[in-house]
């Protein structure tokens, strides 16, 4: 029977082993012309676990516990680097998003 902290440790394994350098910073490609294009994504990671004593009786060889862990993982694309042979570099994002609005009058 698995306690709450093997679950907690089997998850945060999986996620390692998912969320590794090229899942943020795709493989580069490069193109005939020269340009070089890098990937750029976000990843976000949602976590959950949780367990409980249940039960009135407490019986020495059994133990009254149950537990159970979740993880969410979500990979969005938000930009491509792009870097040309003459070394010019631009960030093309996926989405055009609007201005952030900093002053409210």
């Amino acid at each position: 029977m698995a306690d709450i902290s093997e679950l907690i440790k089997a998850s945060i394994e999986g996620i390692k082993s998912f969320a590794d350098g090229e899942t943020i910073v795709g493989k580069i490609i490069n193109t005939p012309s020269g340009v070089t294009i890098i990937p750029i994504s976000k990843l976000t990671v949602g976590f959950v676990s949780g367990g409980l004593d249940y039960g009135q009786k407490k019986l020495s060889h059994v133990q009254n516990f149950g537990a159970g862990s979740g993880t969410g993982v979500s990979v969005t694309p938000i930009a491509f680097l792009t870097v040309t042979p003459d070394a010019a570099v631009d960030l093309i994002p996926v989405e055009k998003e609007k201005a952030p609005k900093l002053l409210s009058i």
